[in-house]
């Protein structure tokens, strides 16, 4: 009996130790996922800040919220099954889901930069009387999600990349994980992002000197900040967009544009010593974002130029 009850508590710890291990290689990989995944972290985070610039300070936190709240339901009811599925069955469909995704983030790029130059900016047009016009609350959230659901593809399809090894059910534990932690991460510093003019001024109103200039330094300076945030984010979704192709075009096997991308980053880090890393990396950007610009700029063309002037032409 005591044999028996030995035997069941060592099958018990083995069992235990195994447990720990899965959990720690899942945990790993869910890292080295989510570090995969950094830059366009990154993108996000200077994207989604355009969406809340001149609505009322009492609005941004909220607006904010329901961003987030749409962004895990983006990933989780929809791109993560999406994508084991598509991993598990037809993994060749991803790559050229993700470059209609990528094709849509560079024409919402370039229409804004249509628009600015245009004049036909409906963000920064003014209502009749000088006030500026009333946001609908529920299209901001809906571009927002809408733009999410791009860069949360691309999040997922660069993590899923980096645990196709694992068995199925690591590769849904691992990208729920990765989803929650970057909604967390991207939606916190958001967040911080829109109220640090609101932290100035708290700070500002303290008895110390130091707080005060700090705080006065912030409240000036946030709406510039969040002026170049927005414009930031705009030219993120034409490197992104024009990432996500270059990228797909090389591994649907059209190798030309890749390769010129490539042998440049390569040329740029072997010429310029101690800083070629950054400055190959930046012309990886630079070439993704112009071509970002270029695709955006046809799909905007198609979408509003050419329509215009049919009608402009009729009348």
């Amino acid at each position: 009996m005591s044999a028996g009850l030995a035997a069941l508590l060592d099958d018990v710890a083995m069992l235990a130790r195994l447990a720990a291990a899965s959990v720690d290689d899942v945990g790993a990989a869910a890292g080295r996922a989510g570090a995969k995944a950094a830059g366009v972290v990154v993108d996000d985070a200077a994207v989604t800040p355009r969406y809340v610039h001149g609505l009322a300070a009492e609005r941004e936190l909220p607006i904010i919220k329901k961003i987030a709240v749409g962004s895990v339901r983006n990933k989780l009811l929809v791109i993560v099954p999406a994508a084991l599925v598509m991993s598990q069955f037809v993994p060749w469909l991803l790559t050229p889901i993700l470059m209609l995704g990528g094709t849509y983030l560079c024409f919402e790029g370039a229409e804004k930069i249509w628009e600015k130059v245009s004049g036909h900016d409906k963000h920064a047009s003014q209502a009749q009387g000088g006030e500026p016009p009333v946001k609908d609350e529920d299209s901001i959230v809906k571009g927002a999600v809408r733009t999410d659901f791009i860069l949360s593809a691309e999040i997922m399809v660069i993590a899923l990349n980096e645990v196709t090894s694992e068995p199925l059910l690591s590769r849904a534990v691992i990208l729920i994980i990765v989803a929650i932690g970057i909604t967390v991460l991207v939606y916190g510093v958001v967040g911080l992002i829109v109220k640090m003019d609101d932290i100035g001024l708290a700070l500002a109103q303290r008895d110390s000197g130091s707080a005060q200039r700090v705080g006065r330094a912030l409240v000036k300076g946030m709406p510039k900040f969040m002026t170049v945030l927005t414009v930031i984010g705009t030219v993120a979704m034409l490197w992104v967009g024009g990432h996500i192709l270059l990228v797909g075009v090389d591994e649907l096997g059209w190798h030309a544009l890749y390769d010129v991308v490539h042998h440049a980053e390569e040329a740029v880090h072997d010429a310029t010593g101690a800083l070629g890393g950054v400055l190959a990396w930046l012309t990886n950007t630079v070439a993704s974002a112009a071509l970002g610009l270029i695709v955006g700029a046809v799909v905007v063309a198609v979408m509003h130029v050419l329509p215009t002037r049919k009608k402009a032409s009729s009348h």
